[in-house]
């Protein structure tokens, strides 16, 4: 159980500096990566618009994280519960996998991304 907290631990690390060294890049260069959708396309992605809304979010503009993409923004409180499901059943029994509520949710979300990313282009 401690070898999996350990590896969790080290992921989230991981993940957390590679997500503050994206934001401060963003930030203080102004770079960031373009949507491949759109720049094929011309067309907005579903999740066009995040990583200005989590630049938003890092400095608690709330508003501007809603005119970003206020659909994942409204999912986020549901994808972090459905993470951390995941997290502490893999810590406690080495199974990561999503329970059944997580799977319907995870089917409810791509479908609400799905059906956005089309009314958002109309």
């Amino acid at each position: 159980m401690r070898r999996r907290l350990r590896k969790v631990l080290l992921l989230g690390a991981a993940l957390l500096l590679g997500g503050c060294t994206y934001a401060a890049i963003c930030t203080f260069l102004g770079w960031g990566i373009p949507c491949l959708f759109y720049s094929v396309t011309g067309l907005l992605c579903p999740g066009c618009g995040v990583s200005r809304m989590c630049l938003c979010l890092l400095r608690l503009d709330f508003a501007g994280a809603w005119e970003a993409n206020p659909v994942i923004l409204c999912m986020l409180p549901l994808g972090a519960a459905m993470g951390v499901d995941c997290v502490l059943r893999y810590v406690k029994t080495g199974n990561g996998n999503p329970r059944g509520w997580c799977s319907l949710a995870m089917w409810v979300m791509i479908g609400v991304l799905l059906v956005y990313g089309v009314l958002r282009n109309i």
